[in-house]
């Protein structure tokens, strides 16, 4: 499965329906070039379970707003719509997979 890059444009429909892992991040960011692999490892993993969005909060700033980003990377783990589970910084790949067992 493909990580979907979402705009303020795209995201409310990216995130609709059913289990969708949202990585708001940035391009200088290290912690988020860090995660990346490992969210390209995890997509494989939870294919049929739950989709991977990412926002790049220099550009989607609106977004980024609206669900109150102050630090980067923040992943927010969205199920139809609503925010379930969020957590900030690096996580390894056990730790994210987890986070999406516990909501499927």
């Amino acid at each position: 499965m493909a990580i979907i890059n979402a705009t303020d444009q795209t995201f409310d429909e990216n995130i609709k329906e059913g289990l969708v892992l949202v990585d708001f991040w940035a391009p200088w960011c290290g912690p988020c070039k860090m995660i990346a692999p490992v969210l390209e490892d995890l997509s494989g993993d939870i294919e049929g379970k739950a989709n991977i969005v990412k926002v790049d909060v220099d550009n989607n700033q609106g977004t980024a707003s609206k669900y109150g980003i102050m630090s980067i990377p923040t992943l927010v783990l969205f199920k139809d719509g609503e925010i379930v589970d969020k957590v900030v910084g690096f996580q390894p790949k056990e730790a994210l997979a987890q986070l999406i067992e516990k909501h499927a």
